[in-house]
This record gives C-alpha cells, structure tokens and sequence, in this order.
C-alpha cells in the first residue's frame, strides 16, 4: 500500500523536497540535447546574454524539481498522473553548482465529481536558491483515495 494518498494532501500541508546540485555536465547535455540556445551552451555567449552566464535551461530546471517530486511524493503514493497546470515560471537564471531546495505546498484538493475514488489536488512547487525562488510551478495532481 503506499504511504501517501489523497487524503494526505490537506490545503495548506508543505511537503519538502530536498535539495539538488546543479551538476555541470547533466547541464550541457541537457542542453545540447533539448535546448540548444547559445547562453546554455557557451560560457561566453551567457556572459554576453541577459542570464550573466552560462545558465542552465528552464526546462532543465523543471526536470530537476519534478527527480525531487518524484522521488519524496510521487514513488510511495497513489499518483494516477496530471491533467496539466497553469503555472510555469523561471525567476531568476540557474547556474552550475547552485543548491536548489525544492518543496510543494497543497493549495487545494477536492474529490472528483465524476470519479469518487480520485482526488484532484493543486500544488505549487518551487525551488529556491539561498532563499530566492528561481523556478514556480502550479498544476493539479490526480491521487487515488485510500477508499
């Protein structure tokens, strides 16, 4: 049975999820593979763009928040998937060697009109940087009820 189910996400519950280095490598070849913009590619090119450096994509930040989603929530739950969100924002570049702490926070949760057995649950998702957001994220989640 797993630990966390709908019932466990009550408005207003904060759920850490650790923290992640921004590895160098992964980075680049993040980048090289699916966002290949000069400022994520080039230490000279990020000098010259408004990111000040050679800064990691946003969507490669995204992906290191939902490693953390998936490992501290998602693996020991009753997850059935996500129908999407409104939410998608990069605050501030991202850069090699930066420590993210990520969390979430239950903004709301209802059970399905049409589904009983499904909780729809919205989250917000951030990750920090000594304090500062630099990546936010709304969606809902579809969890199972433990009924």
């Amino acid at each position: 049975m797993s630990t966390i189910a709908f019932e466990d996400l009550a408005p207003g519950r904060i759920i850490p999820l650790g923290e992640v280095t921004v590895d160098h490598d992964e980075m680049l070849a993040f980048a090289e593979r699916f966002d290949p913009q000069p400022f994520h590619l080039d230490e000279e090119a990020g000098k010259r763009s408004v990111l000040g450096g050679l800064a990691a994509s946003g969507w490669f930040t995204a992906s290191l928040w939902m490693r953390q989603y998936v490992d501290h929530v998602l693996a020991d739950s009753t997850s059935q998937g996500s129908p999407g969100g409104r939410e998608l924002s990069w605050l501030a570049p991202v850069f090699a060697g930066d420590v993210l702490r990520c969390e979430l926070e239950v903004v709301g949760a209802r059970v399905s009109r049409s589904r009983p057995e499904l909780g729809l649950v919205e989250i917000s998702g951030r990750a920090t940087r000594n304090g500062e957001v630099v990546y936010r994220l709304t969606f809902t989640g579809i969890f199972a009820t433990r009924g």
